[in-house]
């Protein structure tokens, strides 16, 4: 999709360097099979892991930062802030990036500085 869109060079809201980077990474084979092995984990092996450190009530010891994009459902549908709340035993902080689903590739300055923040106050 992110190539038919290069080329007929309409609707890329990626960021330009993203896409080039994008682009070039996919004639990798190995990025791809990269890329499905994610999907496959997150349908799977992942969630099992989840509900094992959910019945053992284990949780992420540190300050988490939470981004989600502003355009996309998240912040309709959830409370992400709350939710990840749940899963930590330290503070959690965050906020709707303003992009879609791709929050790095959208909008990298954002996401860079939202980063660099976190960390400068942790």
């Amino acid at each position: 999709m992110l190539i038919l869109q290069e080329k007929k060079r309409t609707n890329i809201f990626f960021a330009p360097r993203a896409l080039a980077d994008y682009l070039e990474c996919v004639k990798n084979p190995e990025t791809i099979r990269s890329i499905c092995e994610d999907y496959r984990a997150a349908a799977s092996i992942d969630l099992k892991d989840d509900d094992i450190s959910r019945k053992k009530k284990l949780k992420i010891k540190m300050p988490t930062l939470v981004l989600w994009g502003k355009k996309g459902k998240i912040e309709q549908w959830y409370d992400p802030l709350t939710i990840w709340q749940k899963y930590c035993d330290q503070e959690v902080r965050g906020y709707g990036v303003n992009t879609g689903h791709y929050l790095a590739e959208e909008n990298p300055d954002e996401v860079i500085k939202s980063i660099n923040n976190f960390f400068k106050s942790n």
